[in-house]
């Protein structure tokens, strides 16, 4: 790995494309270096974890709707749709868009936390969506998938989008765009175009995640992949993007980050470097913020030493900057606090999330999340009395560098009525490579298999994780594609400008 300083540069400067971050990761991308065997492993672990919850999430209303958008736009040879049988084709960006929603809704598949944060594993929906559309097979959908981590974490590393109120599919856009390009064996000269077409029409504001939080949330990554399909198309054809991108003197650091006397740290794999950057992620067990995984795992822990939740008298979470921030009561969102507040605001509710999961002893997808259980009023009660701090020791351990001491949890502070206090703390979910039951293959199918009981049929569960597991050998990659019964597709949802008759 080298480290890469990137900073901005006046017109007049004339920054030699070479030295532009993004040449630097569109070189990265399209260095055909071989792909180690237990990266390929994790990129199939988690093609199956984002299968997971794109059939748990499919009857949901984000999810239809977007797949009836998609449903609109048929095309050959195309890209499948998750829920709809495999012969069903579609334009490949509009594919791209339905399994992004898909993949997203739930909030419950991989993550990757450090300078900023992200879900890696919504670069699969667009890359899947090219490579089913062009016929390409498993070894190059590997091979991409590789590049479009390594660009993702890298950026992820290195520059932080939130402290600018930025969403983080800034990252995504490039990223996605840059396992396109290593898909089709472009040119490092497109592909380093494709990634500026992205960022450019990918940077959008962090209130998608903020107050009211709508479905939005679901569809951004989605957005981020669509239009980077969009990108690549265009520049294939010839056109170009504004350069440099990053470094410009009205440029994305210069006026979206730091401003032009900044300077960042972008770390990228050099020439023939293996591209391993998967394996620093980490996915979910639970569908909620991941700086909420490991508080989820400690409520059920404390809970039964709490005991009665009537007595409690108050709850502090002593966590991180971001967790305080973004989840916590430091984000002074009166939405976090509110019973009839939406899913996506709940999941971005830290207060919520753990007064549920220390009366419950854990976490589900849909129950936890129900309008009647937001509503209980001892739920609602002990609710309020939990708050946030940031405290500078978590703060620390989130940004560190050293995987042994990053962390995401935080230290509670159980107050109960007789002046009593119960504390505990965790620093890494249960799931974590670093936790009490890291995920595995195992884990993976089980995962899998739980979301999908009772909405895809064990024949089409079997014969989808069989084609996982041979990935490499993949000539047809619909196979990868899972197939729900019609009635779990839900209802008919209302018409829009694409159902126009």
């Amino acid at each position: 790995m080298k480290t890469h300083s990137v900073r901005t540069y006046k017109s007049a400067e004339k920054l030699a494309r070479e030295d532009q971050l993004a040449w630097k990761m569109a070189a990265m991308a399209t260095d055909p270096v071989p792909v180690d065997a237990d990266v390929a492993e994790m990129i199939g672990n988690r093609i199956i974890d984002n299968a997971s919850v794109a059939v748990a999430s499919v009857a949901r209303r984000p999810v239809a709707s977007a797949r009836a958008q998609t449903m609109a736009h048929p095309y050959s040879p195309g890209a499948t749709v998750f829920g709809l049988p495999s012969d069903k084709r579609f334009s490949p960006e509009w594919a791209a868009w339905a399994n992004g929603v898909a993949v997203r809704e739930l909030d419950y598949h991989d993550t990757f936390l450090a300078a900023d944060y992200s879900h890696p594993g919504d670069n699969i929906p667009p890359v899947l969506a090219v490579a089913q559309h062009v016929g390409r097979n498993g070894q190059d959908l590997i091979r991409a998938l590789a590049a479009s981590y390594e660009i993702q974490v890298d950026l992820v590393k290195g520059i932080c989008l939130h402290e600018h109120k930025i969403d983080h599919i800034a990252h995504l856009g490039p990223s996605a765009a840059g396992g396109i390009g290593a898909l089709l064996n472009l040119s490092t000269e497109t592909v380093y175009q494709a990634i500026q077409q992205a960022l450019h029409t990918t940077t959008t504001t962090r209130q998608s995640r903020k107050g009211e939080i709508s479905s939005w949330k679901a569809y951004a990554p989605a957005f981020a992949g669509k239009m980077a399909i969009e990108a690549v198309d265009r520049v294939m054809r010839g056109e170009g993007a504004p350069s440099p991108a990053y470094e410009g003197e009205d440029g994305f650091i210069a006026w979206l980050l730091s401003g032009p006397k900044a300077e960042y740290k972008v770390p990228l794999p050099e020439k023939g470097d293996a591209k391993r950057a998967i394996m620093d992620t980490y996915t979910k067990e639970h569908s909620a913020e991941y700086q909420s995984q490991a508080l989820i795992d400690l409520a059920r822990r404390m809970g039964p030493k709490v005991g009665d939740f009537a007595k409690v008298k108050s709850i502090v979470i002593h966590t991180s900057h971001h967790t305080h921030y973004v989840i916590g009561t430091g984000a002074n969102d009166p939405q976090k606090m509110d019973p009839k507040a939406s899913r996506e605001t709940l999941d971005h509710s830290i207060m919520y999330i753990f007064a549920v999961a220390l009366q419950d002893g854990g976490w589900h997808h849909e129950r936890s999340y129900a309008p009647e259980r937001a509503a209980r009023p001892d739920t609602v009660a002990l609710w309020h009395k939990i708050s946030t701090v940031e405290d500078p020791e978590w703060t620390r351990r989130y940004h560190s560098h050293d995987p042994n001491e990053k962390a995401f949890g935080g230290r509670v502070v159980v107050t109960m009525e007789d002046g009593s206090t119960i504390t505990d703390e965790l620093a890494v979910a249960d799931a974590h490579p670093l936790g009490a039951r890291p995920f595995a293959r195992p884990q993976y199918i089980a995962k899998f298999r739980t979301l999908a009981e009772g909405i895809v049929a064990a024949g089409e569960q079997d014969r989808f994780l069989e084609a996982v597991e041979n990935l490499a050998k993949l000539s047809d990659l619909s196979a990868l594609n899972v197939t729900v019964e019609a009635a779990k597709l839900g209802a008919p949802r209302p018409t829009g400008i694409f159902d126009w008759k």
